[in-house]
């Protein structure tokens, strides 16, 4: 090995991709990730789906298994939690699975260390039987608690040597739940209302404002509280959870209004929040968003220090401006940029546009851009929007299904500052053609003639974005 090494704090998505890729492009150069927990480089996005029962085993999940970083020449080190960075010193403090500490010199640093989920101002999430989902461990335990009493073990979850025995055991006794509270309207609480409905439980899923999915806009939640609806779950919209409460449980959820529900498990979704606390105390900068400040290659203000994934800001490809949007491309892409230009080619980063999907059930969403006015409006933007109802397929051919599209864009000049969709045929897809309409900075007139496929069994001759923009130009008129 030559020169100082790369070392990377968080072996997950943005971490392992930067600690492959300069391994990739600098063999010679030794690099050492540091993972305080067991799990490294999992699909986050797949556990409402393991909760679930389609996803069967904790490990189908995992990307980059610990052999296989080993076989790239990582240098991986599991239960290694970074307690301190001195930036002066170029040196990163480390404390073992036995306890024991040492300090480790570095050339070049990436921080990856994530997110977490927020559960406060909720009293009572500490309650066992009360849950966040942020993690397999956090995915384990749920499914432990919904299975057969006796039945969930780390090898039936398929997470052993992986997960520590203790995330399960006390609720693998438990008996199967039979009502359940979700407190939060967003991606996770909209996911877990399928998951958990999957398990035949009385689902209640309680949202502070008067819509679920808020970044997703009106036009989409209305779509998917009638979905959610028609699959039993209660909705309990405009109203603001207060505590959890029990004796040795969670057994009962109440609300600001003094409302009450017995409930046997509760989940807490109500956003997650970057993990910056590691450089708190360095000359590390963060940005407004409270996430940490870097520029288009991802490097921080302090020379030889660089950040990525859930932790750090990206330049929104609509605004210009730093933001802070967690998603999961985000931090993989972020992270291979980085270890490509630590190997010794310097690589953006990339934009963003916050583009996003989730299943609802059957309804496929998806969002991009800027659709909130007051936000557009922020940005210096006057913003004027269009909803369209039309179909996904020609109507004479079987399958074709109702799609709502929102366009919104500049009065002034004509430019598409963002979309969403919903639909159940095959509808999240294509928001990604509003996500290319972004990047290239392409007004709506642009994107009205764009000549998109057609085909009867895929799409009618104007496709549902081709009509959205077609009606929304005519606004702008």
């Amino acid at each position: 090995m030559t020169g100082d090494p790369f070392v990377v704090i968080g072996g997950d998505a943005a971490g392992l991709s930067a600690a492959s890729k300069c391994r990739r492009e600098n063999p010679d150069r030794e690099v050492v990730v540091f993972e305080k927990g067991r799990w490294v480089s999992y699909a986050h996005c797949g556990t409402p789906y393991f909760v679930k029962g389609e996803v069967e085993q904790l490990t189908d999940l995992l990307s980059l298994s610990p052999a296989d970083a080993e076989e790239r020449g990582i240098d991986l080190r599991r239960e290694h939690e970074v307690t301190a960075i001195d930036t002066d010193a170029r040196t990163v403090q480390v404390e073992g699975p036995d306890g024991a500490r040492f300090e480790r010199g570095y050339g070049d640093l990436l921080v990856a260390t994530g997110g977490r989920a927020v559960t406060a101002p909720i009293e009572g999430s500490e309650l066992p039987g009360a849950f966040s989902l942020h993690g397999l461990d956090d995915a384990a335990a749920i499914r432990a608690a919904l299975e057969p009493a006796g039945e969930a073990t780390p090898e039936s979850l398929g997470g052993d040597g992986y997960l520590d025995p203790a995330v399960i055991d006390r609720y693998a006794e438990w008996q199967p739940p039979e009502t359940v509270a979700i407190v939060g309207g967003g991606y996770v609480g909209v996911e877990m209302a399928e998951a958990f409905s999957a398990h035949d439980l009385d689902v209640h899923l309680f949202q502070r404002g008067d819509h679920v999915l808020k970044p997703f806009g009106e036009s989409v939640a209305e779509v998917v509280e009638s979905e959610l609806r028609d699959q039993g779950v209660t909705l309990h919209l405009g109203e603001e959870v207060a505590r959890l409460a029990g004796d040795e449980r969670v057994e009962r959820l109440e609300c600001t209004d003094e409302t009450a529900l017995s409930v046997d498990l509760a989940l807490v979704g109500v956003g997650i929040r970057p993990n910056v606390e590691l450089v708190s105390e360095t000359p590390v900068e963060l940005g407004d968003s409270g996430a940490i400040a870097v520029d288009n290659h991802g490097r921080t203000t302090v020379e030889g220090v660089y950040a990525a994934g859930d932790c750090a800001e990206a330049r929104h490809t609509v605004t210009g401006e730093f933001d802070w949007v967690p998603l999961g491309l985000t931090a993989n892409r972020a992270g291979r940029a980085i270890g490509q230009t630590v190997a010794g080619d310097p690589t953006p980063t990339g934009d963003i546009a916050g583009t996003a999907v989730v299943k609802a059930f059957d309804q496929e969403c998806g969002r991009v851009g800027i659709i909130d006015h007051e936000r557009a409006r922020d940005a210096g933007f006057d913003p004027v929007s269009e909803t369209i109802t039309t179909r996904s397929r020609s109507g004479y051919y079987p399958g074709a299904a109702e799609t709502v599209v929102s366009l919104t864009a500049d009065a002034e000049s004509g430019r598409l500052l963002g979309g969403s969709i919903v639909g159940t045929d095959r509808a999240a897809v294509r928001i990604d053609t509003v996500a290319t309409a972004l990047e290239g900075d392409m007004t709506v007139s642009d994107v009205e003639t764009l000549d998109l496929a057609y085909a009867p069994p895929f799409s009618p001759v104007w496709d549902p974005i081709l009509t959205a923009a077609k009606v929304l130009n005519g606004a702008l008129a």
